[in-house]
């Protein structure tokens, strides 16, 4: 059975590979968060096999070349490849980068004017270095990260920064705004179905609350029952019933009869019937004469 992961992930790779600038904005976010993105190496693990289908795909589209290295399942986890030069100063070069420098990472807001290109490129930082156990975005490259926190924010989804380890994570706290980061990345069943469990539960806890408030108010009604029985045998037991007023004995007499009943519930079955609240001050008289024996 698949995974919710694995269901975001499918859901995401069925969005085309079309436009160049977008394709390049896509593949510039793998990179990001992917495993390793160097000079000298490229190398991106993945266990979605939708993801996989989508990488070769993908970076013909951005880069025109094709992987060195293509997968072969190591428990599960399929390697993607780049140690050639030439590739390798082909993305770096049309990343907006120096080949000739030490590559420091940042995000090129140049390539990422257009919002089809921002939401191709939160896409690909999702399917490369995204988690939706707990929504996050993990990489190492601690400058890019910052930088693309202050993307999120510009877009209106409020992120979140830790460093874990030697990662830089980025996650969300309400389940808002991952609702609508997965919908503007393509995963709009994905964020129904986080919607949907969410009112699912919030609907058992408030079933679940009002059952607790429901039994804690039996459980009072119960205790309240058993304490004036028991005052109005003591009183009967002394003899200090039968000298009750008429009104007093019948209300004593009835709670003996019907120990369970609630005190809407004796009040009715008063000649004539009484309000709650009568029979509420009935029992207190009660309650009152039982305490001074």
């Amino acid at each position: 059975m698949q995974s919710f992961a694995g269901k975001v992930k499918n859901e995401l790779c069925r969005t085309p590979v079309q436009r160049l600038c977008c394709a390049r904005a896509e593949a510039y976010g793998v990179l990001l968060y992917g495993n390793t993105f160097s000079p000298t190496e490229v190398r991106l693990i993945t266990e979605s096999a939708d993801f996989a289908a989508r990488l070769p795909r993908l970076f013909q589209r951005a880069f025109g070349l094709k992987f060195d290295r293509l997968p072969e399942e190591e428990r599960g986890k399929l390697i993607f490849g780049i140690t050639d030069r030439s590739k390798l100063d082909r993305i770096i070069n049309q990343l907006g980068y120096d080949p000739r420098q030490n590559l420091v990472l940042h995000v090129n807001f140049g390539l990422l004017e257009d919002e089809c290109c921002r939401t191709a490129f939160l896409r690909g930082a999702f399917l490369a270095g995204g988690s939706v156990t707990d929504p996050e975005l993990d990489t190492g490259h601690a400058q890019a990260s910052r930088e693309v926190a202050t993307l999120l924010t510009e877009m209106g989804f409020l992120p979140h920064s830790v460093r874990r380890g030697g990662s830089s994570v980025i996650y969300f706290k309400q389940s808002e705004h991952i609702e609508d980061l997965l919908t503007t990345i393509g995963a709009p069943a994905a964020a129904m179905d986080i919607m949907t469990a969410k009112v699912d539960k919030e609907i058992r806890n408030g079933a679940n609350r009002a059952m607790n408030c429901d039994m804690a108010n039996v459980n009072k009604t119960i205790d309240a029952a058993l304490e004036q029985k028991n005052a109005i045998q003591r009183l009967q037991e002394n003899g200090r019933l039968e000298r009750l007023p008429e009104k007093l004995r019948q209300t004593a007499l009835l709670r003996l009869q019907y120990p369970e009943m609630s005190l809407s519930q004796l009040a009715e079955k008063c000649d004539p019937p009484v309000t709650k609240s009568c029979m509420n001050h009935r029992m207190r008289k009660l309650l009152e004469e039982a305490k001074k024996l």
